[in-house]
């Protein structure tokens, strides 16, 4: 029960301040009455996928997949899980490779998805390409579509 009630705790302290470091994470947690080890939010932070991404007065914070991120219904979430092979980032891009004929739902996905990081995609048969402004930007939405896939 205290897992559950730290993991809540944890979602619930990314969405509200922007936190960049695991020891960052142990303050907040211990100023909530939960006493944790960096080793604990280590695992934790994976247990929940979290990634990073840019932050706004930071440079960078802790973020999750939210159950419902950009209006993506279980169904599309599964979807892109079934239909996706391989993602990588390539400088700015992010090529997606997809079983054949399925590019163009994936592509639907990363659309509804709203990535601000993502300037534009193309979807081919098999491949998505997404554009992002930066190298940078391109890993981090990289990382946020494969916690997509994990589920």
């Amino acid at each position: 029960m205290l897992r559950n009630a730290r993991h809540a705790k944890i979602l619930e302290l990314i969405e509200e301040k922007e936190i960049e470091t695991q020891e960052e994470l142990c303050d907040e947690l211990a100023a909530c009455n939960f006493s944790v080890t960096q080793a604990t939010v280590s695992r934790d932070i994976k247990e929940l996928h979290l990634f990073k991404v840019k932050g706004n007065t930071k440079r960078f914070r802790y973020a999750s997949v939210s159950e419902n991120e950009g209006g993506l219904s279980d169904k599309m979430r599964s979807l892109f899980q079934a239909c996706v092979l391989n993602i990588r980032a390539v400088g700015n891009i992010i090529v997606i490779k997809t079983l054949n004929g399925n590019g163009g739902n994936a592509g639907v996905v990363i659309d509804r998805l709203d990535y601000r990081e993502v300037v534009g995609s193309i979807a081919g048969d098999d491949t998505v390409l997404s554009v992002c402004e930066t190298p940078e930007n391109a890993k981090l939405v990289c990382n946020r579509l494969e916690a997509i896939i994990k589920g």
